[in-house]
C-alpha cells in the first residue's frame, strides 16, 4: 500500500542514519590518564623529597660548626717516681707517647702519657746547681735555665721520632699498652706496617754570665727564630736586683770538638721595677717587643727593635678594682696577651694602632676580648695551643678549662681535677686533642678532647669580630695565610654582601634594557620582525657562563679600564641620544614613518645606539681632561673635586625633577591643547625643542646640586666609588647583565603578549597612543609576569658562579665601590672547596655557604610568588 500523499512514480525517502559515539570513555584513555596522574604526583613528591634531602644534608654537615667540643675520655693515674716540688717545664709529643716534666734541678721525669708508667730519660747535667727559673719556647724543644749565681744555660729537650721496621723491635720489649712497647729507653708505637720510635734527648750548653755574679735570675722568657742552620736565640731575663736584660745568643760550633756554644750579647732595658712585683716577662718571636707584667695589674711595653737602646713605649693598667695579676702569656703568634687575675677573670689584650700621641709608637694595648666566664679561684697557669687560638687556664683549685680567645667561649670544663690544691704542671697536647694535668700530689689526669671547630659561632659567622691586627671589629673572610699562627676568619657577611652587590648592580643594568626591549618588541615592532628578533635574543641565553666570564676577564676588562671615562658618561649619552632620535622620528611625515616601520626603524635605532657609543668615546677624553684631571682612575683615588661624578649621579634625579615641574606648568598654561592644533611635523619639532631645553635645564640643575653637595663635604668617593681595580663589580655587572637580559626579556615579553587583545584594542580605540597603551594598560596587566621575570633574573644573578669568579678578582670586601671587586657565596665555594680538607672547619663552612645560598633563594622565590599572586589578582579584575 502506498502513501496517498506521495506523488506517483517517486521512491520513498531513505531515512538518514547518524553515527553516535559511545558516551563512555575508553579504558585505554582512563588508564593513561590515571597513569599520568600517578607519575606526575610521584615525580612531584620525589622533587620535594630531593629538595628536603639536600636541605637536611646541608644542615647535617653544618651543625657541628656550632658545637663546643666533647670529652672523649679521662685517664687517671699516679706517677710512680714523682718527687713533688716545682716543675717548671712540661711537654708531650704529638702522638701522646711520652710526656715530660722538667724539675728545677734538671731532672727530667718521663712517663707514658696513656698509662703513667715511668720511662727512662736523661737529665740535664747542671753540675749540682738548681735553677731559679726556666723558660722554653711554645713547641717545647728549646729550653733555658737561670741560676742563682747570675748565669744562664741554653739547652734542648727533644722528643725525637723516627720510623723503623717491625724487625727492629726486640723480642723482650715491655708492653705499655695495645699500641706502645718500651725497649732500651725507646718507646715504639705501632703504625700501619711499621713502628714509630720515640726517644728523649737533652743537650745543655756552657753557662753564660748574664747578671752580676751572685745576683739570681728570677724570670726569663725565651724565643728561637732564624733558620735551622743559623738560629737566632733571644731571651729576656729579670734578676733579683730588678734589672731586665735583653740578650741574643748566636750559636758557634767548635770545628775541632763539634761542641756548640753560644756567644751572648746583652743590653739593659731601662726600668725601675722590683723583682718581687713582676709576675711574668714576655718576649715576641723576633725579639722586638718585651712585655713586663706586674702584680698590681700594670703592663709595661718596651720597643726593642733597636737592640742597643730599648725604650718604654707604653704603660697601662689592666685592673682598677684591686684585682692582682696572677698569670700572663702570649697567645700563639706572640701578639695577643692572655691575662689572668686573682678574681678568676680572663681577658685578651693586643696592640691597636690608634696613632695615639700618649704612646711612643701610636699603638695602644687594648682589652679586646673580656667576656670570658670567670673561674672560681685565681688563675694559676695559662697554656696556649700551638695551632689555634685555643688556650687552657687552670686555677688555684686545680680546675682546668679550655677556651677560645677570639670567640670568648669556654669550650670545655674538664671534670675531676687531679689535685684540689692546684697543679704543678699543665700540658696542652700539640694536636689540641689532649690535656694533661699534673697535681702537686703526683696524681695525673689525661683528658682526651675533641674540639674540631673552636673558632665558629653564630657571632663569628654572621657578626663583627675583633681579630688580631685590626683596629676594630669587622666582617672578615680570610680562610688561609702563609703564617703558621694564622687565625681563620670565616665571616659569611662579606660573601652575602658580595652576592647581592653583584646581583643588584647587574639588575640595574639588565632590567631597564630587558623591559624596554620587551615593551618595544611587544607593542611597537612589526610582527614579522619580532618573529626574528625574539629568537635571536633568546639565543643569548645559551652562551655558557664560563665563556661570558672569560670574555669579560680578558677582553672587556682591559677595554673598560682604558675607556672608563667614556663608559661612565655613556650611561647618560646613550639614553639621551636614543630619546632625541625618538623625538626626531616623530617629525617624519606619517606616510614615510609608516613605510619605514619595521626593519628600517629597527636598523635606524640600532645605528643610533652605535652613534651614542661613538659619541661617548669621542667625548670621553675631553670630559676626562676637563672634569677628572685627565685621569679618571687617579681621580677615584682621591685627587681633584668630587663634583663631576656627583653631577652624573644627580642627572637622572634632576631630570625627573625638571620634567615633573614642567608637567605642573603644562597643566596651568595649557601647552598640550595648543600643541594638538599644530601639524604633525610642527608638533614633533616643538616637542624636540622642548625636550632639548628641559635636558639642558636638567644638566644645569644637576651641576648646581652637585656643587652644593660638594660644598657640604659630600663625595661619592669612599662610598659608591673608590680606588679603581681592573677586575671589579662594574665588569661583573656588564657580564652578568648580558646573561640576564635574554631571560628577563623573554619572560616579560611573553607576559605582555598574553594580555587580552580587547584591552589593547579598547585603549587604542579611545584615542590612546601605543606608548600610553603600553604604559597604562599592558605593563600593569602583565605586572605579575614582569615581576616574575625580574625575580627569576635575580635568582640567576644570585647563583652566578663562573662570571663572578673570572671577572671580579674574588676579593671578599664589604664596600659599595663599583670599581672594586667582590666575592659571592657561589664563587667562594668554587674557589675554596678544592683546597678544603674533608670535615675541616673550612669544609663545613663552605657547606654553610651553600645552605645560606639555598635559604636566600628560597626566601626570594617565596616573596616573589607572594607578590606575583597579588599582581595576578589585580590583573584578573580587568
Amino acid at each position: 500500500m502506498t502513501d496517498a500523499t506521495q506523488p506517483s512514480g517517486q521512491q520513498p525517502a531513505r531515512r538518514s542514519v547518524t553515527y553516535q559515539r559511545p558516551k563512555t570513555t575508553s579504558r585505554s584513555v582512563l588508564f593513561m590518564d590515571k597513569l599520568a596522574d600517578r607519575v606526575i604526583t610521584v615525580g612531584g613528591l620525589f622533587v620535594i623529597l630531593a629538595v628536603l634531602a639536600i636541605m637536611v644534608f646541608l644542615f647535617w654537615v653544618c651543625v657541628p660548626l656550632l658545637s663546643s667540643g666533647s670529652l672523649d675520655g679521662r685517664t687517671a693515674y699516679k706517677l710512680e717516681a714523682h718527687a713533688g716540688g716545682t716543675y717548671a717545664a712540661a711537654q708531650v709529643d704529638e702522638q701522646l707517647s711520652i710526656a715530660l716534666d722538667v724539675a728545677l734541678d734538671g731532672k727530667v721525669e718521663a712517663f707514658h702519657a696513656p698509662t703513667g708508667k715511668s720511662l727512662p730519660a736523661p737529665a740535664f747535667d747542671m753540675g749540682g746547681q738548681t735553677a731559679t727559673t726556666v723558660g722554653k719556647t711554645l713547641q717545647g724543644g728549646d729550653i733555658i735555665f737561670g741560676f742563682a749565681d747570675g748565669t744562664m744555660r741554653i739547652g734542648t729537650l727533644l722528643l725525637k721520632q723516627i720510623v723503623v721496621g717491625e724487625d727492629t723491635i726486640p723480642a723482650d720489649a715491655q708492653k705499655l699498652d695495645d699500641r706502645d712497647v718500651l725497649s732500651g729507653g725507646f718507646v715504639f708505637s705501632k703504625i700501619p706496617g711499621q713502628f714509630r720510635r720515640t726517644s728523649v734527648e737533652t743537650t745543655l750548653e756552657a753557662p753564660v754570665q748574664i747578671a752580676p755574679a751572685g745576683t739570681a735570675i728570677r724570670k726569663v722568657d725565651y724565643r728561637v727564630s732564624g733558620t735551622a742552620e743559623r738560629p737566632l736565640k733571644t731571651f729576656v731575663s729579670l734578676d733579683a736586683a730588678g734589672t731586665i736584660r735583653l740578650s741574643q745568643a748566636a750559636s758557634v760550633v767548635n770545628m775541632m770538638t763539634g761542641e756548640t756554644s753560644s756567644e751572648v750579647t746583652s743590653s739593659e732595658i731601662p726600668t725601675d721595677v722590683a723583682a718581687d712585683d713582676v709576675v711574668a716577662l714576655l718576649l715576641n718571636a723576633d725579639g722586638t717587643r718585651v712585655i713586663v707584667g706586674k702584680k698590681d695589674g700594670t703592663l709595661l711595653r718596651f720597643n726593642t727593635r733597636d737592640f742597643k737602646a730599648p725604650k718604654l713605649v707604653e704603660t697601662t693598667r689592666i685592673y682598677d678594682n684591686g684585682t692582682t695579676l696572677t698569670a700572663l702569656a702570649y697567645l700563639n703568634g706572640d701578639n695577643s696577651l692572655i691575662v689572668g687575675g686573682s678574681d678568676g677573670s680572663t681577658a685578651v689584650w693586643f696592640g691597636v694602632d690608634r696613632k695615639d700621641p700618649n704612646t711612643a709608637d701610636g699603638i695602644v694595648l687594648t682589652k679586646v676580648h673580656a667576656d670570658f666566664e670567670p673561674m672560681t679561684a685565681a688563675i694559676a697557669d695559662i697554656r696556649v695551643s700551638q695551632r689555634t687560638r685555643m688556650f687552657v687556664t687552670s686555677d688555684a683549685k686545680g680546675e682546668v678549662w679550655v677556651r677560645h680567645a677570639t670567640t670568648e667561649r669556654t669550650l670545655l670544663e674538664l671534670p675531676e681535677p687531679p689535685d684540689a690544691a692546684g697543679l704543678s704542671a699543665t700540658i696542652f697536647a700539640p694536636r689540641d686533642d689532649a690535656i694533661i694535668g699534673i697535681g702537686h700530689n703526683g696524681n695525673v689526669a689525661l683528658w682526651r678532647i675533641d674540639i674540631p671547630h673552636p673558632e665558629t659561632t653564630l657571632q663569628s659567622l654572621f657578626g663583627k669580630v675583633w681579630y688580631e691586627g685590626y683596629a676594630e671589629p669587622q666582617y672578615v673572610w680570610q680562610s688561609t695565610a702563609s703564617q703558621d699562627s694564622f687565625e681563620p676568619k670565616l665571616s659569611l657577611v662579606p660573601l652575602i654582601f658580595g652576592t647581592f652587590k653583584a646581583a643588584i648592580y647587574a639588575l640595574l643594568l639588565a632590567v631597564p634594557i630587558a623591559l624596554f626591549a620587551a615593551i618595544y618588541t611587544s607593542e611597537f615592532l612589526h610582527w614579522k620582525v619580532r618573529s626574528v628578533v625574539k629568537p635571536l635574543m633568546e639565543l643569548m641565553a645559551t652562551l655558557p657562563s664560563v665563556v661570558i666570564g672569560f670574555i669579560a676577564a680578558l677582553v672587556l676588562s682591559p677595554i673598560v679600564e682604558n675607556w672608563i671615562a667614556a663608559i661612565v658618561i655613556a650611561f647618560a649619552v646613550i639614553p639621551i641620544t636614543l630619546i632625541g632620535a625618538a623625538f626626531l622620528w616623530q617629525i617624519l611625515p606619517k606616510d614615510m614613518a609608516i613605510r619605514l616601520d619595521g626593519v628600517p626603524k629597527l636598523i635606524f635605532f640600532f645605528l643610533v645606539v652605535l652613534a651614542g657609543i661613538y659619541g661617548a668615546v669621542q667625548i670621553g677624553p675631553a670630559f676626562e681632561a676637563a672634569f677628572f684631571n685627565g685621569d679618571f682612575k687617579l681621580w677615584t683615588a682621591g685627587e681633584g673635586s668630587g663634583q663631576p661624578f656627583l653631577f652624573l649621579l644627580m642627572l637622572p634625579l634632576s631630570a625627573l625633577l625638571v620634567f615633573w615641574v614642567w608637567t605642573m606648568i603644562d597643566s596651568v598654561i595649557g601647552y598640550r591643547p595648543w600643541l594638538r592644533q599644530q601639524g604633525d611635523i610642527g608638533a614633533g619639532s616643538v616637542e624636540f625643542v622642548r625636550w632639548a631645553l628641559l635636558i639642558g635645564v636638567s644638566i644645569a640643575v644637576s651641576w648646581l646640586f652637585a656643587g652644593l653637595m660638594t660644598a657640604a663635604g659630600l663625595d661619592a668617593r669612599g662610598g659608591l666609588i673608590d680606588t679603581y681595580v681592573q677586575r671589579n663589580t662594574l665588569i661583573a655587572a656588564f657580564a652578568i647583565s648580558f646573561a640576564l637580559i635574554p631571560i628577563i626579556y623573554t619572560i616579560a615579553e611573553d607576559a605582555m603578549n598574553t594580555v587580552p587583545e580587547h584591552l589593547r584594542a579598547g585603549s587604542l580605540a579611545c584615542g590612546a597612543s601605543k606608548w600610553q597603551t603600553a604604559r597604562w594598560i599592558i605593563v600593569p596587566t602583565a605586572g605579575s609576569g614582569i615581576f616574575s621575570a625580574i625575580m627569576i633574573g635575580l635568582g640567576r644573578a644570585v647563583g652566578e658562579t663562573m662570571i663572578v669568579v673570572m671577572a671580579t678578582g674574588n676579593t671578599p670586601v664589604t664596600d659599595f665601590n663599583l670599581f672594586n671587586g667582590l666575592r659571592a657565596l657561589s664563587a667562594n665555594i668554587n674557589v675554596e672547596l678544592p683546597e678544603a680538607v674533608k670535615d675541616s672547619t673550612l669544609y663545613r663552612t663552605l657547606f654553610l655557604c651553600g645552605l645560606v645560598l639555598f635559604a636566600l633563594t628560597f626566601v626570594i622565590n617565596t616573596v616573589a610568588e607572594m607578590v606575583r599572586q597579588r599582581f595576578r589578582k589585580r590583573a584578573a579584575q580587568l
